[in-house]
């Protein structure tokens, strides 16, 4: 080697070492991106006659024809009814939007539905799956690299214990997690994920079969969150309630260094403070000031981590917290719709600027229990940063709205 080449080789090596010894820069902040100008809306015929079905809703601001349903793509063949439509998940790169069928374990149907929405105005169906260890599906995660995670709350005939199904981008089952589940209750409903920090959380809810007539007593409820090894899809340990007050739902706090996480017990007015590091749980505030016995429910938080909304179901009101102090969380805003309006899902747009909230939680009808009917509206709610404002233009009734009859609607997804 000459001497140039080796002056220049010295010299290269140097410059490298230098950039590896340098400080890496933080991530930047995250930031609310998009308007949504597509709305879909997972629901079903409330008779359970008709096919359960996917609308589209025009959620252009701009449009003269904001809020007016644009069209509604049926399940079809056998299995088609009867799915009580839960919740929904659209896949990372916008393109397959995923749909659970609580109940299709009744009547022995698949329970995750799959439609193509690359043109968000003409959804086409896709095909269905059946995991063959879990049933009574609930959230989804999307994968980053294609596919989802789904919790399935309850066995193969919605008893204890449920699983984490995960499936690929082409829709193919890949697994059902854990191998060995939980034997203390293990029936997942919430889930969220920090893959930048390997760290996965899944709230236990209920025991499913205990909400049907076929099974004598009340309703067994859970009270416990498990935080998970992401990447290897392990339970690495769980965090307890003071009481098993129904965990429905949980979100861990964006880019919190400490790697917390915020549930809500649906009967106990509590919410919680999940250290996923020590494994506890600590009261940060009480529903009870707002509407006792309000049963709060899912859980949404903004990018920033500031703010997080709770829909409250039999108090009929979504609640706007500050969570800047993740230890004291204040109450910002209350959106009251009304009694007996029975909001459940929320979800939060991608520049969120706007709250959708459908009014509807579970009807088990003559087979089980919960009757939670709900007024069947779905709503915007304006997001400021200090409340939350019903978005007059707006109105949008599933008893009318839909051709087949009054229905049910539940998840929501925009695009």
């Amino acid at each position: 080697m000459t001497r140039s080449r080796l002056r220049i080789l010295v010299v290269l090596t140097g410059f490298l070492c230098a950039l590896g010894s340098a400080p890496v820069p933080a991530a930047p902040k995250p930031t609310p991106t998009r308007a949504d100008k597509h709305l879909f809306v997972w629901a079903g015929d409330q008779a359970r006659q008709a096919a359960d079905f996917l609308a589209v809703v025009n959620f252009d601001e701009d449009s003269a024809d904001y809020g007016e349903l644009i069209t509604t793509v049926p399940l079809p063949g056998p299995g088609a009814t009867s799915n009580e439509p839960h919740h929904v998940g659209l896949s990372a790169d916008g393109r397959v939007l995923a749909a659970g069928g609580l109940l299709s374990v009744l009547k022995g149907q698949k329970e995750i539905f799959f439609f193509d929405v690359s043109d968000p105005a003409q959804p086409r169906f896709l095909s269905a799956a059946d995991p063959p260890q879990s049933a009574i599906t609930d959230e989804f995660y999307p994968l980053p690299g294609g596919g989802f995670l789904v919790t399935m709350m309850g066995g193969a005939e919605g008893h204890h214990p449920g699983r984490v199904a995960e499936f690929d981008r082409r829709r193919q089952l890949v697994g059902e997690y854990p191998a060995v589940p939980p034997a203390d209750g293990f029936n997942p409903h919430g889930i969220s994920v920090r893959p930048e920090v390997n760290l996965m959380v899944t709230s236990d809810f209920i025991c499913p079969s205990t909400t049907l007539h076929a099974v004598p007593a009340g309703l067994t409820l859970r009270g416990s969150v498990r935080v998970w090894n992401f990447a290897e899809r392990k339970i690495l340990r769980t965090v307890t309630l003071p009481k098993a007050s129904g965990s429905i739902d949980i979100r861990l706090i964006p880019r919190d260094p400490k790697k917390r996480a915020f549930t809500a017990g649906m009967t106990d007015d509590t919410l919680y403070l999940i250290d996923t590091r020590r494994g506890t749980a600590k009261a940060v505030f009480n529903f009870g000031t707002i509407t006792t016995g309000g049963w709060p429910q899912l859980v949404r938080m903004t990018l920033d981590g500031r703010r997080l909304f709770v829909s409250m179901n039999v108090a009929g009101k979504i609640a706007m917290l500050d969570t800047s102090d993740a230890e004291r969380p204040r109450l910002v805003s209350v959106l009251d719709l009304g009694k007996d309006s029975g909001p459940h899902y929320i979800a939060l747009t991608g520049d969120e600027r706007r709250l959708v909230i459908t009014d509807y939680f579970l009807n088990e009808d003559d087979a089980g229990k919960v009757h939670a009917e709900g007024d069947h509206k779905v709503h915007v709610a304006m997001v400021s940063e200090n409340g939350l404002a019903l978005d007059p233009r707006f109105q949008l009734d599933f008893n009318t709205a839909i051709p087949t009859g009054p229905a049910r609607p539940h998840g929501v997804a925009f695009k």
